[in-house]
């Protein structure tokens, strides 16, 4: 089960358990960013159709991990790798063609994302403040974008891509703070994993929303 305290609730063992969950599920996300390299790497000829079905069987292993945290720490951490080449292999297509039109806007956003992980990580790991209620506000957030990336598909509006993004880095800002507030709070070392797995997908939006941004919001 997992185990959330207070930070102020918690002893000397626990904090030490809080840190080393930080160590554990650090060293997941960088694996996890390994293997997501590697997709991208050996998908970037792949057609937009084949990274539609690499997507959706990467969220499937998502919600694979979610049963398997029960039951298998190992399986766990299998379908985390699974999860990373997937992704990797998903979204290997949209970095490809935006690597051919603006190179320089690949690290422009990568350098950007590390910046904002680590400001924002930093935060949510330092506050004493519950952020449960950002996270729930930022989910909603985020269905409404969703809803509003759909509508652009149909109606052009002009900056409205830039907005996106926008309000996408805003969304995520919230989602960043609330995980590593979930890293220092928690002292259950079965959940490294499904952290890692949460905090990845905010490096990665992060990363995308940039990529945007900085390509000049070429599609």
């Amino acid at each position: 089960m997992t185990q959330t305290l207070n930070y102020r609730q918690m002893g000397t063992a626990d904090r030490g358990q809080a840190h080393a969950l930080f160590g554990q599920t650090m060293a997941y996300v960088a694996f996890t960013a390994g293997l997501f390299a590697l997709g991208a790497w050996a998908g970037r000829n792949l057609t937009g159709a084949v990274g539609i079905v690499a997507f959706l069987a990467a969220f499937a292993t998502l919600f694979g991990m979610r049963f398997a945290a029960r039951r298998s720490v190992p399986l766990t951490i299998g379908l985390l790798a699974a999860f990373g080449l997937l992704i990797g292999l998903a979204v290997a297509p949209t970095v490809a063609y935006y690597g051919s039109m603006d190179p320089r806007a690949l690290w422009e956003a990568g350098g950007a994302t590390a910046l904002f992980i680590a400001g924002f990580g930093a935060a949510g790991y330092a506050t004493r403040r519950d952020l449960s209620a950002l996270a729930r506000v930022s989910f909603w957030a985020l269905l409404a974008l969703i809803v509003f990336g759909i509508v652009l598909i149909f109606v052009h509006i002009p900056g409205a891509d830039l907005v996106y993004s926008v309000l996408g880095l805003v969304i995520f800002a919230g989602f960043t703070l609330f995980d590593f507030q979930r890293l220092r709070t928690n002292t259950d070392n079965a959940t490294a994993p499904l952290l890692a797995a949460s905090i990845f997908l905010d490096v990665l939006n992060v990363f995308l929303f940039f990529l945007n941004i900085f390509s000049g919001n070429e599609r």
